[in-house]
């Protein structure tokens, strides 16, 4: 189905956590070549950033950066104050920020397990309830989480990062039920196997069960990711809510 505009989401204000890179950075770049106004957030990684809000900027679309740790809630009302200043709210929210380290689970310090807990799924809670104020009062909005195939197939060593995803799915079908009246729509994307080079707190590719078993017979990229997650961001979306789909290779078939 062809959209009806090539620029289907000028008008909106997206944001996209954790934007400095990879599926992140793909997704802000696609959402700003869709016509969408773009916020991009980064904890840490400010020259990262700066760079992919000067490629949206770039395009002709307007980018504001915002820096915080999301499982901080100051943090997150702080970045939803600028945002709000900058413009007024915000139309789409891709809960993308995560951190995905690596231990065995006999080696799992509490700590450990509540800080990838704490990023993936207080972050989602925090950032999407302040994204929801703004979408009910502009009359709609999306959401789409981004899950994972460890959160359906496990993984060794991770499982945090399992659990933390698994909540997501749970998160993802309670708001579409809760918001759907007032047209937001909220979706999960669950990546497979993504290559292209990895942050520091993401680890190396996980160990899955039966070894790689990807159909298709590679790794998957950013870009493929990016895809399904801006489709869900569409107009032509309205329809679809409360969904994982998985974009994996054949990895995982539900």
């Amino acid at each position: 189905m062809m959209y009806r505009s090539d620029t289907p989401l000028a008008g909106k204000v997206a944001l996209v956590t954790g934007a400095s890179r990879r599926i992140g950075r793909a997704v802000a770049l696609g959402l700003a070549h869709a016509g969408a106004d773009v916020v991009v957030h980064a904890r840490q990684s400010r020259d990262e950033i700066e760079a992919v809000a000067a490629e949206i900027r770039a395009m002709g679309r307007r980018a504001h950066v915002v820096m915080g740790d999301v499982a901080v809630e100051a943090d997150v009302l702080a970045m939803f104050d600028s945002i709000n200043a900058t413009f007024g709210g915000v139309d789409i929210l891709v809960n993308n920020a995560a951190i995905r380290g690596q231990k065995p689970f006999l080696e799992m310090t509490l700590a450990e397990w509540r800080n990838t807990l704490s990023v993936i799924l207080d972050g989602a809670f925090l950032c999407s309830r302040e994204a929801l104020r703004s979408m009910v009062t502009r009359g709609g909005g999306r959401i789409v989480n981004l899950g994972g195939v460890s959160g359906h197939i496990g993984a060794v060593a991770r499982a945090h990062v399992a659990a933390a995803k698994t909540g997501l799915i749970g998160l993802t079908k309670a708001l579409a039920v809760e918001f759907a009246a007032q047209g937001v729509t909220v979706n999960c994307v669950a990546p497979g196997k993504i290559g292209g080079e990895r942050s520091a707190t993401s680890g190396a590719s996980p160990e899955m069960p039966g070894g790689d078993g990807i159909l298709v017979g590679r790794e998957g990229h950013v870009d493929e990711a990016a895809h399904m997650i801006l489709a869900m961001c569409m107009p032509e979306a309205a329809f679809m809510t409360g969904q994982t789909v998985h974009v994996s290779g054949g990895l995982y078939m539900p």
